[in-house]
């Protein structure tokens, strides 16, 4: 399975093989002060990913256990990079083809922005 993708103005590219984590929707308040709403993500194994355009990639530490990078010219929200293990969180959206994606759960659900619900009925983390 390859699924690729990238930022909004193409700077970045990236490229999956396997199969990709079902995607986690996270509501903390870093999520959301980033995206503006929620980080919708899926997950693969670093040996199953590769990237073009490294150099634009602006990298943020986020914490101590996580770095996020973003599309240093237009500014897209592209990964999540927990330091310390062997995989990458991609945004959903960045995909080309983010039909290939399955819903999978809700986590940092108390950090939800109040003005919206969560009624899927995806199962939900505090």
């Amino acid at each position: 399975m390859m699924h690729s993708g990238g930022c909004l103005c193409g700077a970045v590219r990236f490229t999956t093989t396997g199969p990709l984590r079902a995607v986690t929707y996270c509501h903390c308040s870093q999520c959301r002060r980033q995206t503006g709403l929620y980080y919708a993500a899926t997950s693969v194994p670093l040996m199953g990913f590769s990237l073009t355009g490294a150099d634009r990639i602006t990298w943020y530490a986020s914490s101590p256990q996580a770095r996020r990078g973003f599309c240093g010219t237009c500014g897209s929200a592209l990964f999540w990079e927990p330091l310390g293990e062997e995989r990458m969180s991609i945004m959903a959206g960045a995909f080309d083809d983010p039909a290939a994606l399955t819903p999978g759960k809700h986590i940092c659900t108390e950090g939800r922005a109040q003005f919206y619900a969560i009624s899927d009925g995806l199962p939900q983390h505090p």
